[in-house]
Protein backbone atom coordinates (compact mmCIF):
# COMPACT_ATOMS: atom_id res chain seq x y z
CA UNK A 1 0.00 0.00 0.00
CA UNK A 2 2.62 2.64 0.86
CA UNK A 3 4.52 1.87 -2.36
CA UNK A 4 1.39 2.27 -4.40
CA UNK A 5 0.64 5.66 -2.82
CA UNK A 6 4.20 6.85 -3.39
CA UNK A 7 4.05 5.80 -7.02
CA UNK A 8 0.73 7.58 -7.49
CA UNK A 9 2.12 10.75 -5.89
CA UNK A 10 5.14 10.77 -8.20
CA UNK A 11 2.92 10.42 -11.28
CA UNK A 12 0.62 13.18 -10.03
CA UNK A 13 3.57 15.51 -9.46
CA UNK A 14 4.89 14.76 -12.93
CA UNK A 15 1.54 15.53 -14.55
CA UNK A 16 1.24 18.85 -12.68
CA UNK A 17 4.75 19.85 -13.74
CA UNK A 18 4.07 19.12 -17.41
CA UNK A 19 0.79 21.06 -17.30
CA UNK A 20 2.47 24.08 -15.72
CA UNK A 21 5.23 24.11 -18.38
CA UNK A 22 2.63 23.94 -21.17
CA UNK A 23 0.66 26.87 -19.72
CA UNK A 24 3.84 28.94 -19.44
CA UNK A 25 4.69 28.33 -23.12
CA UNK A 26 1.17 29.32 -24.10
CA UNK A 27 1.48 32.66 -22.28
CA UNK A 28 4.84 33.47 -23.84
CA UNK A 29 4.08 32.33 -27.42
CA UNK A 30 0.40 32.02 -28.21
CA UNK A 31 -0.65 29.29 -30.51
CA UNK A 32 -2.36 31.72 -32.95
CA UNK A 33 0.99 33.46 -33.76
CA UNK A 34 -0.13 36.92 -32.47
CA UNK A 35 1.77 39.02 -30.02
CA UNK A 36 0.48 39.13 -26.51
CA UNK A 37 -1.63 42.08 -25.60
CA UNK A 38 0.34 45.02 -24.24
CA UNK A 39 -0.63 48.26 -22.65
CA UNK A 40 -0.67 51.57 -24.54
CA UNK A 41 2.49 52.78 -22.83
CA UNK A 42 4.39 49.67 -23.79
CA UNK A 43 3.10 49.91 -27.37
CA UNK A 44 4.23 53.56 -27.83
CA UNK A 45 7.63 52.78 -26.34
CA UNK A 46 8.10 49.88 -28.71
CA UNK A 47 7.14 52.01 -31.75
CA UNK A 48 9.55 54.79 -30.69
CA UNK A 49 12.40 52.31 -30.35
CA UNK A 50 11.65 50.80 -33.75
CA UNK A 51 11.57 54.27 -35.44
CA UNK A 52 14.89 55.20 -33.85
CA UNK A 53 16.43 51.97 -35.06
CA UNK A 54 15.06 52.61 -38.58
CA UNK A 55 16.53 56.14 -38.61
CA UNK A 56 19.91 54.86 -37.51
CA UNK A 57 19.87 52.23 -40.22
CA UNK A 58 18.83 54.77 -42.88
CA UNK A 59 21.51 57.28 -41.82
CA UNK A 60 24.21 54.71 -42.44
CA UNK A 61 22.73 53.49 -45.75
CA UNK A 62 24.40 55.00 -48.82
CA UNK A 63 21.83 56.71 -51.09
CA UNK A 64 21.52 55.89 -54.77
CA UNK A 65 23.77 58.12 -56.87
CA UNK A 66 21.77 60.75 -58.79
CA UNK A 67 22.73 62.01 -62.26
CA UNK A 68 21.31 65.04 -64.03
CA UNK A 69 21.53 66.10 -67.67
CA UNK A 70 22.28 69.82 -67.86
CA UNK A 71 22.38 72.04 -70.98
CA UNK A 72 23.95 75.50 -70.96
CA UNK A 73 24.43 78.01 -73.81
CA UNK A 74 27.97 79.00 -74.66
CA UNK A 75 29.38 82.20 -73.07
CA UNK A 76 27.05 81.96 -70.05
CA UNK A 77 27.63 81.01 -66.41
CA UNK A 78 26.87 77.52 -65.06
CA UNK A 79 26.64 76.63 -61.35
CA UNK A 80 26.72 72.95 -60.33
CA UNK A 81 25.46 72.20 -56.82
CA UNK A 82 26.37 69.35 -54.51
CA UNK A 83 23.68 67.23 -52.80
CA UNK A 84 22.00 68.90 -49.86
CA UNK A 85 22.78 67.68 -46.37
CA UNK A 86 20.70 67.98 -43.21
CA UNK A 87 21.38 70.66 -40.66
CA UNK A 88 22.40 68.12 -38.05
CA UNK A 89 24.96 66.54 -40.36
CA UNK A 90 28.48 67.91 -40.14
CA UNK A 91 30.47 68.37 -43.33
CA UNK A 92 33.75 66.49 -43.42
CA UNK A 93 35.06 66.63 -47.01
CA UNK A 94 33.87 67.68 -50.48
CA UNK A 95 35.33 66.29 -53.68
CA UNK A 96 34.58 67.30 -57.27
CA UNK A 97 35.67 65.00 -60.08
CA UNK A 98 35.67 66.59 -63.56
CA UNK A 99 35.98 64.33 -66.60
CA UNK A 100 36.33 66.17 -69.91
CA UNK A 101 36.97 64.74 -73.34
CA UNK A 102 40.61 64.37 -74.40
CA UNK A 103 41.81 65.71 -71.03
CA UNK A 104 43.00 64.07 -67.80
CA UNK A 105 40.50 63.93 -64.95
CA UNK A 106 40.54 67.03 -62.73
CA UNK A 107 39.88 66.81 -58.98
CA UNK A 108 38.99 69.68 -56.64
CA UNK A 109 38.68 68.82 -52.95
CA UNK A 110 38.01 70.57 -49.63
CA UNK A 111 38.74 69.27 -46.12
CA UNK A 112 36.86 70.95 -43.28
CA UNK A 113 39.02 70.03 -40.28
CA UNK A 114 42.11 71.64 -41.85
CA UNK A 115 40.17 74.20 -43.97
CA UNK A 116 42.30 73.16 -46.95
CA UNK A 117 41.47 73.09 -50.67
CA UNK A 118 43.37 71.12 -53.27
CA UNK A 119 43.33 70.88 -57.07
CA UNK A 120 44.86 68.03 -59.09
CA UNK A 121 45.27 68.23 -62.90
CA UNK A 122 43.07 71.34 -63.04
CA UNK A 123 44.47 73.82 -65.56
CA UNK A 124 41.21 75.48 -66.66
CA UNK A 125 40.90 78.77 -64.76
CA UNK A 126 37.24 79.20 -65.75
CA UNK A 127 36.27 76.25 -63.48
CA UNK A 128 36.43 77.16 -59.78
CA UNK A 129 34.50 77.14 -56.51
CA UNK A 130 31.35 79.23 -56.68
CA UNK A 131 32.08 80.70 -53.22
CA UNK A 132 33.74 79.52 -50.01
CA UNK A 133 33.58 75.69 -50.05
CA UNK A 134 32.92 75.56 -46.30
CA UNK A 135 29.67 77.49 -46.86
CA UNK A 136 28.66 76.37 -50.35
CA UNK A 137 30.68 73.64 -52.09
CA UNK A 138 29.08 74.37 -55.49
CA UNK A 139 31.23 74.54 -58.62
CA UNK A 140 31.01 77.34 -61.19
CA UNK A 141 32.00 77.55 -64.89
CA UNK A 142 32.29 81.11 -66.15
CA UNK A 143 32.08 81.48 -69.09
CA UNK A 144 30.93 78.18 -70.52
CA UNK A 145 32.88 77.02 -73.60
CA UNK A 146 32.50 74.14 -76.04
CA UNK A 147 35.40 72.36 -74.36
CA UNK A 148 33.43 72.11 -71.09
CA UNK A 149 31.29 69.24 -72.39
CA UNK A 150 31.75 66.38 -69.92
CA UNK A 151 30.80 64.74 -66.62
CA UNK A 152 30.99 66.52 -63.23
CA UNK A 153 30.55 64.49 -60.02
CA UNK A 154 30.30 65.83 -56.47
CA UNK A 155 30.98 63.60 -53.44
CA UNK A 156 30.06 64.93 -50.00
CA UNK A 157 31.19 63.14 -46.84
CA UNK A 158 29.32 64.03 -43.64
CA UNK A 159 28.87 62.54 -40.19
CA UNK A 160 25.66 60.93 -41.50
CA UNK A 161 27.22 59.26 -44.53
CA UNK A 162 28.34 59.76 -48.13
CA UNK A 163 26.26 61.60 -50.76
CA UNK A 164 26.80 61.82 -54.52
CA UNK A 165 25.44 63.84 -57.44
CA UNK A 166 26.62 63.92 -61.05
CA UNK A 167 25.99 66.24 -64.01
CA UNK A 168 26.23 65.42 -67.71
CA UNK A 169 26.93 68.93 -69.03
CA UNK A 170 26.08 69.68 -72.65
CA UNK A 171 27.14 73.03 -74.11
CA UNK A 172 24.81 74.65 -76.66
CA UNK A 173 25.96 76.96 -79.47
CA UNK A 174 23.31 79.06 -81.29
CA UNK A 175 23.68 78.96 -85.09
CA UNK A 176 24.21 82.00 -87.31
CA UNK A 177 21.10 82.10 -89.54
CA UNK A 178 21.12 83.70 -93.02
CA UNK A 179 18.64 83.66 -95.92
CA UNK A 180 19.56 84.65 -99.48
CA UNK A 181 18.57 84.06 -103.09
CA UNK A 182 20.75 82.87 -105.95
CA UNK A 183 20.67 84.10 -109.54
CA UNK A 184 18.79 81.04 -110.73
CA UNK A 185 15.95 81.71 -108.29
CA UNK A 186 16.98 79.15 -105.65
CA UNK A 187 16.55 80.37 -102.08
CA UNK A 188 19.09 79.18 -99.51
CA UNK A 189 18.62 79.10 -95.73
CA UNK A 190 21.79 78.48 -93.74
CA UNK A 191 22.23 77.78 -90.01
CA UNK A 192 26.00 77.96 -89.55
CA UNK A 193 28.11 76.57 -86.68
CA UNK A 194 25.35 75.39 -84.36
CA UNK A 195 25.57 72.79 -81.57
CA UNK A 196 23.66 70.58 -81.88
CA UNK A 197 22.57 70.70 -85.53
CA UNK A 198 19.58 72.94 -86.21
CA UNK A 199 16.36 71.89 -87.94
CA UNK A 200 15.18 73.88 -91.01
CA UNK A 201 11.62 74.00 -92.38
CA UNK A 202 9.99 76.05 -95.17
CA UNK A 203 6.65 77.80 -95.61
CA UNK A 204 5.28 77.02 -98.13
CA UNK A 205 7.02 73.74 -98.86
CA UNK A 206 8.88 73.31 -102.13
CA UNK A 207 11.52 71.22 -103.81
CA UNK A 208 14.11 71.38 -101.02
CA UNK A 209 17.47 69.75 -100.42
CA UNK A 210 19.17 69.88 -96.99
CA UNK A 211 22.79 69.02 -96.21
CA UNK A 212 24.81 69.02 -92.97
CA UNK A 213 28.49 69.92 -92.72
CA UNK A 214 30.20 68.88 -89.45
CA UNK A 215 32.92 71.25 -88.31
CA UNK A 216 36.00 70.44 -86.28
CA UNK A 217 34.75 71.97 -83.00
CA UNK A 218 31.64 69.78 -82.59
CA UNK A 219 29.46 72.35 -84.36
CA UNK A 220 27.41 71.64 -87.49
CA UNK A 221 26.38 73.87 -90.40
CA UNK A 222 22.99 73.03 -91.91
CA UNK A 223 22.05 74.43 -95.33
CA UNK A 224 18.71 73.98 -97.08
CA UNK A 225 18.09 75.02 -100.72
CA UNK A 226 14.58 75.29 -102.13
CA UNK A 227 12.92 75.97 -105.49
CA UNK A 228 9.28 76.65 -106.32
CA UNK A 229 7.83 75.96 -109.75
CA UNK A 230 4.59 77.67 -108.83
CA UNK A 231 4.90 81.30 -109.96
CA UNK A 232 2.11 82.36 -107.62
CA UNK A 233 4.42 81.86 -104.63
CA UNK A 234 5.94 85.28 -104.03
CA UNK A 235 6.94 85.21 -100.36
CA UNK A 236 8.68 82.28 -98.63
CA UNK A 237 9.75 81.80 -95.00
CA UNK A 238 12.56 79.79 -93.45
CA UNK A 239 12.13 78.56 -89.85
CA UNK A 240 15.18 77.41 -87.88
CA UNK A 241 14.56 75.33 -84.73
CA UNK A 242 17.32 75.03 -82.12
CA UNK A 243 17.62 74.34 -78.40
CA UNK A 244 18.89 77.89 -77.86
CA UNK A 245 15.84 79.40 -79.55
CA UNK A 246 13.88 79.50 -82.80
CA UNK A 247 14.22 82.02 -85.64
CA UNK A 248 12.19 82.77 -88.76
CA UNK A 249 13.27 84.73 -91.86
CA UNK A 250 11.32 85.59 -95.01
CA UNK A 251 12.19 86.92 -98.47
CA UNK A 252 10.50 87.85 -101.74
CA UNK A 253 11.29 85.38 -104.48
CA UNK A 254 12.24 87.98 -107.14
CA UNK A 255 13.67 90.68 -104.94
CA UNK A 256 16.91 88.80 -104.53
CA UNK A 257 17.58 88.55 -108.28
CA UNK A 258 16.69 92.18 -108.86
CA UNK A 259 18.94 93.30 -106.09
CA UNK A 260 21.82 91.24 -107.49
CA UNK A 261 21.35 92.79 -110.95
CA UNK A 262 21.11 96.25 -109.43
CA UNK A 263 24.26 95.76 -107.40
CA UNK A 264 26.15 94.50 -110.43
CA UNK A 265 24.95 97.45 -112.52
CA UNK A 266 26.07 99.88 -109.85
CA UNK A 267 29.45 98.17 -109.56
CA UNK A 268 29.98 98.40 -113.34
CA UNK A 269 28.68 101.92 -114.01
CA UNK A 270 30.11 103.65 -110.96
CA UNK A 271 33.80 103.03 -111.83
CA UNK A 272 33.17 104.18 -115.43
CA UNK A 273 31.60 107.40 -114.21
CA UNK A 274 34.50 108.03 -111.85
CA UNK A 275 37.03 107.49 -114.67
CA UNK A 276 35.13 109.84 -116.99
CA UNK A 277 34.99 112.55 -114.35
CA UNK A 278 38.73 112.27 -113.71
CA UNK A 279 39.62 112.34 -117.42
CA UNK A 280 37.30 115.29 -118.05
CA UNK A 281 38.79 117.25 -115.17
CA UNK A 282 42.32 116.63 -116.44
CA UNK A 283 41.35 117.72 -119.98
CA UNK A 284 39.78 120.92 -118.73
CA UNK A 285 42.82 121.66 -116.63
CA UNK A 286 45.06 121.01 -119.64
CA UNK A 287 43.08 123.37 -121.86
CA UNK A 288 43.25 126.12 -119.25
CA UNK A 289 47.01 125.68 -118.81
CA UNK A 290 47.61 125.82 -122.57
CA UNK A 291 45.55 128.95 -122.93
CA UNK A 292 47.40 130.67 -120.12
CA UNK A 293 50.73 129.65 -121.64
CA UNK A 294 49.78 131.06 -125.03
CA UNK A 295 48.57 134.34 -123.59
CA UNK A 296 51.66 134.78 -121.47
CA UNK A 297 53.99 134.05 -124.40
CA UNK A 298 52.17 136.43 -126.69
CA UNK A 299 52.29 139.24 -124.18
CA UNK A 300 55.99 138.65 -123.47
CA UNK A 301 56.93 138.49 -127.14
CA UNK A 302 55.01 141.63 -127.98
CA UNK A 303 56.76 143.56 -125.24
CA UNK A 304 60.18 142.28 -126.33
CA UNK A 305 59.48 143.10 -129.97
CA UNK A 306 58.44 146.62 -129.15
CA UNK A 307 61.51 147.21 -126.99
CA UNK A 308 64.02 145.81 -129.46
CA UNK A 309 62.59 147.11 -132.69
CA UNK A 310 61.52 150.56 -131.60
CA UNK A 311 64.71 152.44 -132.78
CA UNK A 312 64.77 150.57 -136.07
CA UNK A 313 61.04 150.72 -136.49
CA UNK A 314 61.08 154.51 -136.95
CA UNK A 315 63.70 154.16 -139.64
CA UNK A 316 62.00 151.30 -141.46
CA UNK A 317 58.68 153.00 -141.27
CA UNK A 318 60.12 155.90 -143.09
CA UNK A 319 62.26 154.00 -145.61
CA UNK A 320 60.72 150.42 -146.08
CA UNK A 321 57.21 149.89 -144.67
CA UNK A 322 56.66 146.70 -146.69
CA UNK A 323 59.70 144.94 -145.20
CA UNK A 324 58.56 145.82 -141.69
CA UNK A 325 55.15 144.29 -142.25
CA UNK A 326 56.59 141.03 -143.61
CA UNK A 327 59.10 140.68 -140.77
CA UNK A 328 56.41 141.20 -138.17
CA UNK A 329 54.27 138.46 -139.73
CA UNK A 330 57.22 136.03 -139.71
CA UNK A 331 58.05 136.83 -136.10
CA UNK A 332 54.44 136.28 -134.99
CA UNK A 333 54.45 132.87 -136.73
CA UNK A 334 57.64 131.88 -134.95
CA UNK A 335 56.27 132.99 -131.58
CA UNK A 336 53.08 131.05 -132.22
CA UNK A 337 55.07 127.90 -132.97
CA UNK A 338 57.12 128.33 -129.81
CA UNK A 339 53.96 128.76 -127.73
CA UNK A 340 52.47 125.60 -129.24
CA UNK A 341 55.67 123.69 -128.47
CA UNK A 342 55.59 124.86 -124.87
CA UNK A 343 51.99 123.70 -124.46
CA UNK A 344 52.88 120.31 -125.90
CA UNK A 345 55.80 120.05 -123.50
CA UNK A 346 53.51 120.96 -120.61
CA UNK A 347 51.01 118.31 -121.67
CA UNK A 348 53.78 115.68 -121.81
CA UNK A 349 54.89 116.56 -118.28
CA UNK A 350 51.32 116.23 -116.90
CA UNK A 351 51.06 112.76 -118.46
CA UNK A 352 48.17 113.48 -120.85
Amino acid sequence: MPCTLRTFGVWLLLILTVSLVAETRTLVTPSNGLRPKMSKDNDSAASTNSSLMDRQQNSFTLPVEANTSLSKPVDTKAVLSCPRITQKAVLVTVRWEIILRDKPACTRAYRRDTNETRAINCSDKTISWDSRPDRNPALQINPVAITHDGYYRCEVVTTHGHFYHGYHLKVLVPPDVTLFQLENGTIVCRAAAGKPAAQISWTPGGDCHTVEEPLGNDTVTVQSSCRWEDHRVSNVSCSVSHLTGNRSLSVERNSGVQSVVYVRTVYIILPILIILVIVGSICLWKIRVCRKCKLKKREANSVVEEDEMQPYASYTEKNNPLYDTVSQVKRSDVLQNEADGLCLHTSYITGI
